[in-house]
């Protein structure tokens, strides 16, 4: 490492160690949460380190990472949006093979019995993690029809397959 990175770290070093108190307490403030204020600011302080020569240049490097602090806190309440809940968690090593390759197989006939948009639709919002208005540039339409496409598709996966256990 050259003696200007060690010389940036150094000065990093200090600047955290006299500020990431006060950074824990204005995420704590921003988050309502101690877990999720650690989280963002140990994620600022990363993406600061890495930057550090540019961030420490600027007129106020306190504002500037206090302002990734509450990007980093946004950036993962998008991501845990996307991310449900469950009542219980299974443990997928106990599956029995048979089994898992009946149900995807369930599955996929459901799938390709779908019409091509929906079935397009679902595979792009499911398998490829698109958002709606990715898919919708995608294939054509307007964000409200694709939609539409999922909750149809949808429906109809939870209606076959519910038939399917039925039987």
């Amino acid at each position: 490492m050259t003696d200007r990175g060690t010389a940036a770290e150094a000065g990093f070093d200090s600047w955290v160690e006299v500020r990431v108190a006060g950074l824990l307490r204005f995420a704590f403030l921003v988050t309502g949460s101690q877990q999720a204020a650690e989280d963002a600011v140990q994620s600022a302080l990363a993406s600061a380190c890495e930057k550090w020569s540019t961030v420490s240049r600027r007129g106020d490097p306190d504002a500037y990472v206090r302002r990734m602090v509450v990007n980093a806190h946004i950036s993962a309440w998008r991501r845990g949006r996307r991310e449900l809940p469950v009542a219980e968690v299974r443990d997928a090593t106990n599956a029995d093979p048979a089994q898992v390759v009946v149900e995807h197989d369930a599955v996929w006939r459901v799938c390709v019995a779908l019409p091509p948009q929906q079935r397009a639709a679902v595979v792009l919002r499911f398998y490829e993690d698109l958002e709606y208005d990715e898919i919708a540039t995608i294939l054509g339409v307007a964000v409200p029809t694709v939609r539409s496409h999922v909750h149809r598709a949808l429906a109809a996966l939870r209606r076959e397959l519910g038939a399917e256990e039925d039987e």
